[in-house]
């Protein structure tokens, strides 16, 4: 299944509750989105998740549902230890 990263930004600082993350959790699992990995921005304004889903729209679908944003989904590959020191040795050829 494809990997996206999707960046939200909130007005508000995020403060989810319990309740919240059902919430989230039941609108992805109706579109067929899992989760898998969040980080958030030291302000607490934005997050970058990484969720596996069958296209862009469904995860736009569960964001509606949740009442979430969704400002920017870009379908990403996995990048493997192996992968890096590659992707390294490139760069030093461009840069």
């Amino acid at each position: 299944m494809p990997l996206y990263l999707i960046e939200r930004t909130f007005a508000d600082k995020l403060d989810l509750t319990d309740d919240d993350v059902e919430l989230i959790e039941a609108a992805n699992g109706d579109e067929g989105v899992r989760w898998l990995f969040s980080f958030l921005s030291a302000d607490r304004r934005r997050t970058y998740c990484l969720y596996e889903a069958p296209s862009p729209d469904a995860i736009l679908a569960a964001a509606h549902k949740a009442d979430v944003p969704a400002d920017a989904i870009v379908e990403v590959s996995a990048a493997t230890p192996q992968f890096s020191g590659r992707l390294r040795d490139w760069a030093d050829t461009v840069g």
